[in-house]
């Protein structure tokens, strides 16, 4: 990878940095223009790890559970392209597979919301038989008390 190819992602990941502060600030339709414009810039043939990030938090960006799960169902799918050695050049302390957890996650809340349990409870299952590659810190930890939280609460629903 070239000098210039590291500068290029690296300004692909600040531009979606911006627009997830934007988010956390509370203005959705700003992160969700901005998001759009760099999701297009990528095309569908881009880095899977700009398309995995920009779909995650395209997501949590949606007002509509239906588009929010068309969005993290881009995110898993990107992350099913991407490798460690990629993910290496970005972060060398995180592996792929440790993504999984909460990609699953966030698709069983999105069935849970469209209230269709069946594949809720699916992605709910792959979520927990993911959790191994989850350290033991608190990004794991909170990852998990999720996955009980959501488990509960389809089964109170269920119940």
């Amino acid at each position: 990878m070239t000098e210039q190819q590291k500068a290029s992602g690296d300004a692909v990941m600040t531009r979606i940095g911006q627009a997830v502060m934007l988010l956390h600030g509370g203005d959705r339709e700003e992160a969700r223009n901005r998001l759009a414009l760099i999701w297009a810039d990528l095309a569908e043939g881009g880095d899977p790890l700009h398309r995995c990030t920009l779909a995650h938090y395209m997501a949590d960006a949606q007002d509509d559970p239906g588009d929010e799960l068309a969005w993290d169902l881009r995110a898993l799918s990107a992350a099913e392209g991407l490798d460690d050695d990629r993910l290496a050049r970005h972060d060398s302390s995180v592996a792929v597979r440790a993504f999984y957890p909460s990609l699953h996650l966030n698709l069983a809340a999105d069935y849970v919301r469209l209230s269709r349990p069946g594949p809720a409870r699916t992605h709910l299952a792959r979520a927990r038989a993911a959790t191994d590659a989850l350290a033991h810190d608190g990004y794991g930890h909170g990852v998990r008390a999720a996955i009980e939280r959501l488990e509960r609460h389809l089964d109170s629903a269920e119940g």
